[in-house]
């Protein structure tokens, strides 16, 4: 990979955004129940002009401190509540937002959830586009310290360009990313995968290669594959440099 000059734009694809926020997403120690969706509010973020991959990339460390169990109902009333983020970050919060909206939606036709104190309350607005998956029809408006979502039922036809237009346009298009930005989350994301070396290539993917190149977990073994590159240090390594790597 070559160094990317000033203002070089980057297309990147869902694929490839989605991989590089669940890597680093998978070293704050978040519970996977909880960060599974936010790698698509960062992409919808990026797509939407809002904080995007910058945004993750500031927040690093403050998602690696955070306590999405702090997040509370503080009061509720028919078809609205108010729910209270206790300084957690909008893309922890949206999730449980967007389950509520749907639940009230449907006990009362329409949804109204205020939040407050939350970090990067702007962050909120991903709702509008994001809960179109799940049927809502959502606007996000802020009303002083408080972020007010309103929801109501949308129907769902099983077709993505309709049902999830946003998705639908970054599958066909991808967008563009600032080079410099892409390269830093990169190489940030790469810290979640084990160093190169003789003992990480033989546990890779859904075998086991021991030491003297038996193979564990297949079964389809006649075959030509040569696995010696995994039992072996590469020309340029020793062997104590590869399995201590």
């Amino acid at each position: 990979m070559s160094a990317s000059t000033p203002n070089q734009t980057l297309r990147a694809m869902p694929r490839e955004m989605r991989m590089m926020s669940e890597r680093i997403l998978s070293m704050t120690g978040l519970p996977k129940g909880v960060f599974l969706l936010v790698p698509d509010l960062v992409m919808y973020s990026q797509r939407l002009g809002l904080g995007g991959f910058a945004l993750l990339e500031t927040r690093f460390d403050a998602f690696c401190e955070a306590r999405p169990e702090a997040v509370s109902i503080v009061s509720e009333k028919d078809g609205s509540l108010y729910l209270g983020g206790s300084g957690q970050h909008a893309w922890l919060v949206l999730p449980a937002v967007i389950d509520l909206l749907g639940e009230l939606a449907d006990r009362f036709g329409q949804a109204e959830v205020s939040v407050s104190d939350v970090v990067d309350a702007a962050e909120l607005k991903v709702a509008e586009a994001f809960g179109c998956r799940s049927g809502l029809s959502v606007t996000v408006t802020t009303d002083g310290a408080e972020v007010v979502l309103r929801a109501a039922r949308r129907p769902l036809c099983g077709d993505e360009r309709s049902d999830d237009p946003l998705l639908w346009d970054l599958l066909e298009n991808g967008i563009g990313v600032d080079a410099e930005l892409w390269w830093r989350i990169y190489y940030m994301a790469k810290k979640a995968l084990a160093p190169d070396s003789v003992v990480s290539r033989r546990h890779a993917g859904p075998m086991i290669v021991t030491n003297d190149g038996t193979v564990i977990g297949r079964k389809d073994n006649d075959d030509e594959t040569d696995v010696s590159f995994l039992t072996a240090p590469r020309p340029t390594e020793t062997r104590t440099e590869s399995t201590n790597s």
